[in-house]
């Protein structure tokens, strides 16, 4: 028991509640549009994260059971369910079509929460009336938070940016709103506007007032790549937990270094072994023709780890296939051994369960 005296350290190791879920530790993976499938938040759970969310993912399309959405989107794998909680996100600005996805979601992949895409900056999703663009409708977005949560029966969770352009606050007056009015269980805030995207500096100073403000726990997200910076953001703001997004892309072990489950930056033969199990899992996913042009994306993340250079990204992106890709990267590193799971590197361990 401490005295008024007394200060306890917080810890990124430690233990939280989001509406009563346990979470692990206090190091999420953020959504990320076109790449949070299954087996990337498998990934990063296999690394430390302790909570994942899924890509943003079109509430109209699971209205209408588009069929890719429907089987490919909102696929979950069950070795995810062991690593900690699971968020599907879900974009769009219609309250009973929201609904409506909602009850869809919670029915058929049966995540843990429903996270809401109040910040996306994509000019595409914002001129349908969804993301960004809802922060300056608040009316219709605590009527669609407030649907999200009737039809699923399960906690919901915002992720919103402090506002449109430079300068704007409507993401920190919406936050307030959404928890008060329609019983959103956290909100995950990006200090940044859309306007400038992933630009410039987080408004750390923002982020801590609204801390200060939210009933509920706040999640820092934004410009989260530098272990250093990503601690120091945390302690400033005291938000509840973080969320790593672009700084994991090809560099998942940033979440050991952050929580110190490792030290040093990962071996070329790890990256190579991680690279080959990412694209064995695509191959399980899509199929080995569709996987070959989807992973195209992935393999400058991964080569920027390993220093590779122009020349071997020049190999990947003209392999005709997912062996020749295969056998490239076997000519620059033997992959470092897999463990008794089947898992690349003998330095990933095993996600812990929930407390």
């Amino acid at each position: 028991m401490t005295t008024p005296t007394e200060t306890t350290e917080r810890s990124l190791h430690d233990t939280w509640q989001l509406a009563g879920i346990d979470v692990p530790n206090r190091v999420l993976l953020a959504p990320l549009a076109g790449i949070g499938n299954w087996f990337v938040r498998f990934q990063a759970q296999r690394h430390g994260a302790g909570m994942t969310v899924s890509e943003m993912v079109s509430s109209f399309a699971i209205h209408y059971r588009n069929e890719k959405t429907c089987t490919e989107l909102l696929r979950v794998d069950e070795r995810e369910r062991s690593g900690g909680p699971l968020a599907i996100q879900l974009f769009g600005q219609d309250v009973e079509i929201m609904r409506s996805a909602a009850a869809y979601v919670a029915e058929h992949a049966r995540p843990d929460v429903i996270d809401l895409n109040m910040g996306c900056p994509v000019p595409k999703v914002m001129g349908s009336g969804a993301g960004a663009a809802m922060l300056k409708d608040p009316d219709t977005a605590v009527a669609v938070a407030k649907a999200a949560r009737e039809g699923s029966g399960l906690p919901v969770t915002v992720k919103l940016r402090s506002g449109v352009k430079k300068g704007e606050a409507d993401g920190y007056r919406l936050a307030l709103r959404l928890v008060e009015e329609a019983g959103v269980s956290a909100i995950t805030f990006h200090p940044r506007s859309a306007q400038v995207q992933h630009k410039g500096a987080p408004d750390l100073e923002l982020a801590a007032q609204l801390v200060e403000e939210l009933p509920v726990p706040l999640i820092l997200s934004g410009g989260m790549s530098d272990p250093q910076f990503i601690l120091d953001a945390w302690k400033q703001t005291n938000a509840e937990a973080i969320m790593l997004a672009r700084g994991a892309l090809g560099d998942p072990w940033l979440f050991a270094r952050i929580l110190g489950l490792r030290e040093n930056d990962p071996s070329r033969e790890e990256i190579v072994g991680e690279l080959l199990w990412v694209m064995d899992q695509a191959v399980l996913h899509l199929g080995e023709s569709r996987a070959t042009g989807y992973l195209r994306k992935f393999y400058p993340w991964y080569v920027e780890t390993m220093d590779g250079g122009h020349e071997l990204q020049n190999t990947l992106q003209r392999a005709a296939s997912v062996d020749d890709v295969r056998a490239a990267l076997r000519s620059v590193a033997e992959p470092a051994p897999v463990d008794e799971r089947g898992l690349p590197g003998s330095t990933l361990r095993a996600p812990a369960p929930a407390a």
